[in-house]
């Protein structure tokens, strides 16, 4: 394709309504503020009421990121929406209301937000029963201003305690630095990212109730109910004490600090806990026995806090492969014996899009990997099959088959044999044309709008020996980098001509049978490393530079590596198959940018229910998603993704978005 005819594609793209997936990352401006209505509700620490509690009104900015590394500032402080001069009371944090002596408040006619705004409650101060507190800061999240600006309608009752406080933190930790600084850069993807942040609280506690969950308003998601009790145990041990003084406050905001930095409130101390799940689990437990307002909770202190929430439906059974679109939703490719199908859930509310049994037909065959190009359709990969041979099966945002699809050519299997070319992995570079990785050898570029063959009949040769080709990921430079699992190599190609460059490393790096790639924003590889020769599990990933220049890393529960993403700080998430320490199952690791662990020896796990997965996703909202392919002990097909929620930091999804954009491993 000719650089006017893919620019002439890119342009007509970017007009169509799923532009909001793919082509602008610009901000879509700001609408007028409308006056709202009554807002009521009540402030507990525990079970008791909160008397003389400052309740602010908040809306999360939209001229700067915060989140996780992200100093608090003028550019990311959240916007308050009351009006001092109707609510008679301010001070250094912004107007507010009183509770009362039930802890009661009303929010009247006293504020103005702007439609589609993310909303908050902030409580904070107030005499639980015990004296009057400062540290106690509690949050509750509203959500979407509505374009009346009419909450009484939207949200008649709100109860703000540390359950709502728990959900609201996890919810949307990566676009907060502290309870008083919440914001996104205000593209197009990220107020889609913190529009679906907000609303995944709902997901987690009641707003009209403060009681947490223990399966999701959609009703196909399992909640871990006892864990974010205890977690809200942990912050009323603070919050119904005497005064910030106490030794249960200054447990708690000792233990739950960003870096070197103190909270002053339990608000901001729920935010950095869901920043830092893994730290300090022994001395926050502790602080939820003694009289636990939440129940139920957890009866041991667990492996780590993270919030994991497990879905099934829509078709999902064995997933061996996970991606996310634009608009926060998450597909799997299942692979599951007599269940061959692509599933589609909602990635806000957990509610399955595809039908039961997941959408089937369109030449779907063995699939092995999916990807979402940057108009939202799903390629699937399909990997082998005695009929018909290897294609690629393409689905529309809505599930319908893309025209043309499947696809074929350009090097793909016409042969009935697993040696043959066999597709693996599939990317797509800056033009939207569609790269995947053989196994014989070779490689194939389809056009990402005709899926027609751009690659010879028989594939672009990637080298002179075949090393079993599997993973495959395009840099921002105009590379496709490809592992070659069995040779433990990694080669890179040139987009324009698919001509192979540099010098293949073999053995460099720690390279044991990776069989994925994802690539950080510096333009750095990274490949987990399934299998070890002499202890036959793999422990380590791979950090490349370049192609001969690598370094292996290990530690956070890495046993068994197999899928692998970067969030928007450019931290590692991987995807474990095998279980580690005290853990009953696998897990996921997490590493920042140098290769140190940042996830604890045993992973995350606590709250999760995992098998074996498979694959690892990000999403614009900061959640990882994980696709689980078996079932502990047992093996059988897995039939559920797990998400935790707000660990990770915002990227730009999909990924073949981010590589149009130059927005690799960056937050939207």
């Amino acid at each position: 394709m000719t650089p006017s005819l893919r620019s002439l594609r890119l342009s007509l793209a970017c007009l169509l309504p799923l532009a909001l997936t793919g082509c602008t990352l610009e901000s879509t401006g700001v609408a007028t503020p409308v006056a709202g209505l009554a807002i009521q509700g009540k402030v507990f620490g525990g079970q008791a009421p909160i008397v003389g509690a400052h309740v602010y009104l908040f809306a999360a900015n939209t001229t700067g990121n915060a989140g996780p590394g992200i100093a608090a500032s003028s550019s990311n402080v959240s916007l308050s929406l009351l009006n001092a001069a109707a609510t008679h009371n301010s001070d250094t944090v912004g107007a507010y209301v009183l509770t009362d002596a039930s802890g009661s408040f009303s929010i009247t006619g006293d504020y103005s937000c702007t439609p589609n705004t993310q909303v908050y409650v902030y409580a904070l101060g107030g005499n639980p029963g015990s004296g009057v507190n400062s540290a106690a800061g509690l949050l509750a999240a509203l959500g979407n201003c509505p374009s009346v600006g009419n909450f009484l309608t939207a949200t008649p009752y709100i109860v703000v305690n540390e359950v709502s406080t728990i959900a609201a933190a996890y919810a949307f930790a990566g676009y907060a630095t502290d309870a008083t600084h919440v914001s996104s850069s205000g593209s197009a993807l990220a107020l889609v990212g913190i529009n679906n942040a907000f609303a995944n609280a709902a997901n987690l506690a009641g707003i009209s109730t403060g009681v947490a969950l223990a399966t999701t308003p959609a009703g196909n998601g399992t909640v871990p109910q006892g864990e974010i009790n205890t977690l809200g145990n942990v912050l009323a041990a603070c919050v119904n004490s005497a005064s910030s003084a106490s030794a249960a406050c200054g447990t708690l905001l000792s233990n739950a600090m960003n870096g070197s930095i103190t909270p002053t409130d339990t608000a901001t101390a729920a935010i950095n806990i869901a920043h830092n799940p893994g730290t300090n689990i022994a001395n926050l437990y502790a602080l939820s026995t003694g009289t636990p307002p939440f129940a139920p909770a957890l009866s041991a202190q667990p492996l780590d806090f993270t919030i994991a929430l497990s879905f099934t439906g829509g078709g999902i059974n064995d997933p061996v492969s996970i991606a996310v679109d634009g608009n926060g939703n998450v597909w799997t490719a299942n692979g599951a014996t007599g269940h061959i199908s692509v599933s589609q859930i909602n990635g806000v509310t957990g509610a399955a899009i595809s039908p039961a049994g997941g959408y089937t037909g369109n030449g779907l065959t063995q699939p092995f990997a999916i990807a979402i190009d940057p108009l939202g359709n799903a390629w699937v990969n399909n990997m082998y099959l005695s009929t018909p041979p290897s294609n690629v099966s393409v689905f529309t945002p809505a599930g319908a088959v893309f025209t043309g699809s499947p696809f074929s050519g350009g090097g793909l299997s016409t042969q009935n044999s697993f040696n043959a070319t066999s597709p693996r992995d599939i990317a797509f570079d800056a033009s939207g044309n569609a790269w995947i990785a053989n196994l014989s050898g070779t490689a194939t570029e389809l056009n990402g709008a005709t899926g027609a063959a751009i690659s010879p009949s028989t594939g672009f040769p990637i080298g002179t020996s075949t090393n079993s080709e599997s993973g495959v990921a395009v840099d921002s430079a105009g590379h496709v980098w490809i592992s070659g699992m069995n040779g433990n190599v990694l080669y890179e190609m040139a987009v324009s001509n698919g001509a192979t460059l540099g010098a293949s490393a073999y053995t460099a790096g720690g390279l044991e049978q990776p069989y994925s790639i994802a690539i950080d924003a510096s333009n750095n590889i990274w490949l987990p490393n399934n299998f070890d020769p002499n202890t036959l599990v793999g422990t380590t990933v791979s950090k490349f530079t370049s192609v001969t220049t690598g370094v292996a890393f290990s530690g956070g529960g890495i046993v068994g590596p197999n899928g692998v993403a970067i969030d928007g700080a450019g931290n590692v998430w991987v995807s474990n198959q095998i279980h580690s320490g005290p853990a009953s199952t696998a897990g996921v690791a997490e590493l920042n940018n140098s290769g140190a662990a940042i996830s604890p020896a045993g992973g995350y796990t606590s709250s999760a229910t995992l098998g074996a997965p498979n694959d690892v996703a990000i999403d614009s909202s900061g959640n990882v998603w994980v696709a689980d392919a078996f079932l502990p002990v047992s093996f059988a097909n897995g039939n559920n993704v797990v998400e935790f929620v707000g660990a990770a930091v915002p990227v730009v999804t999909p990924i073949a978005t981010a590589v149009m954009n130059s927005k690799i491993g960056a937050r939207p």
